[in-house]
């Protein structure tokens, strides 16, 4: 059995958010996020009266000081279990560093799918969750010809081809494919939209994460494409990269996520509540940070059923828990360690703020490995 390394004083917990990443912003919101959901569990007792203990290093932009840092946490502070990353190559170079120290990681945003570690629970979206909603409606509603534009790493290499096959099953068509690197230079992105002039294409398709989001949205308002109505659609962009911009670049955007700061329940509320009043009432609040808060009540939940605090119990008992979450009732599907989410496609209105247009009626079943999934006869024709 391998312990989790609790104290009778308090359960050591880790945060691996940057504040110097490509996308620090909305790893800010995930890990004020953390804070405040660590803050209710030990309001209401902790683990069975033991405080959760959050630990945190500053943590510079690239995908080894995660690393750096995961490994100093479970070393020199006893950490074995873990609550962030955001990008994908971070999250790929963290995770076989804690699968030595047999710790426990806890991912709150959406990526690409096909992976599963014994040591990982994802709480963000896969790729059937966002994905194929979103291609669905842009098939829909948009037109046949997309165009893709990403970040050069590898969810925006996976998210495209995964894009690339669910618009195919549909008969419609990728008119181009570009991948810019991080921090692109105007040149990059003059020379993109030049293509994108050139195929007119229904709407892009978007894999830019972080800084470079605002900068893709300035490059696009200026093209005819954009003055034609031609929008510009993700999954990764959130209200941390619309506090960036104003409507005029933003209005029309088109994203899926399980939750939005506009979404009206009473946990979405009260969750918005406690951002606020501990962060200040202009903090952007994200779907990343959505899960990042559930994902913690969800383990804390688990570890008080455990009866022993070691990586097996909270395991199996993260297969039975759930929790009325902000975006509604989730819980994790045991065989894959992935959580069941709700699916919601939202646009930006004049308000520079999103809309909900389009919401799956009961949370979905994750699928990682896209293995039984086909749009088969659910898509109708093209708009």
């Amino acid at each position: 059995m391998q312990p989790l390394n609790t104290h009778l004083e308090g359960w050591p917990v880790g945060l691996l958010f940057s504040r110097e990443s490509q996308t620090k912003a909305v790893e800010y919101t995930q890990a004020c996020a953390t804070l405040l959901a660590i803050d209710e569990v030990n309001e209401a007792g902790g683990i069975n009266g033991v405080p959760l203990v959050p630990r945190q290093l500053p943590i510079g932009p690239l995908p080894n000081d995660y690393r750096l840092a995961a490994e100093r946490l479970c070393d020199e502070e006893d950490v074995r279990v873990l609550f962030g990353t955001h990008m994908s190559n971070s999250r790929k170079a963290v995770l076989p560093l804690l699968e030595s120290r047999q710790a426990l990681l806890l991912y709150p945003t959406l990526y690409e799918g096909f992976e599963f570690s014994q040591n990982c629970i994802y709480t963000g979206a896969a790729p059937n969750q966002n994905s194929v909603q979103l291609a669905r409606h842009l098939l829909r509603h948009h037109g046949s010809r997309a165009f893709f534009i990403g970040n050069n790493y590898v969810f925006a290499h996976e998210s495209n081809r995964i894009m690339r096959d669910l618009f195919e099953q549909a008969d419609g068509s990728v008119v181009g494919e570009y991948y810019l690197p991080f921090d692109a230079s105007d040149e990059d992105l003059s020379a993109v939209m030049a293509e994108v002039e050139k195929q007119r294409p229904d709407f892009i398709y978007s894999t830019v994460v972080g800084s470079d989001i605002i900068r893709l949205h300035e490059a696009f308002a200026r093209t005819r494409v954009r003055a034609g109505g031609g929008v510009i659609t993700s999954l990764a962009t959130n209200e941390s990269d619309l506090a960036q911009m104003s409507a005029d670049l933003s209005e029309g955007f088109l994203v899926a996520a399980p939750w939005f700061a506009t979404l009206d329940n009473p946990e979405s509320r009260a969750f918005l509540q406690g951002m606020r009043a501990r962060f200040g009432a202009d903090i952007p609040v994200t779907s990343g940070a959505e899960a990042a808060y559930f994902q913690v009540h969800l383990f804390a939940r688990a570890a008080r059923e455990a009866g022993e605090a070691t990586l097996e119990a909270v395991l199996d008992q993260l297969g039975a828990v759930s929790f009325d979450a902000p975006e509604g009732p989730v819980k994790l599907d045991a065989a894959t360690h992935h959580t069941w989410l709700w699916s919601r496609i939202g646009r930006v209105d004049a308000r520079n703020a999103f809309e909900v247009i389009e919401v799956e009626k009961n949370p979905i079943k994750p699928e990682p490995y896209m293995v039984e999934h086909s749009f088969g006869d659910a898509m109708t024709g093209h708009a």
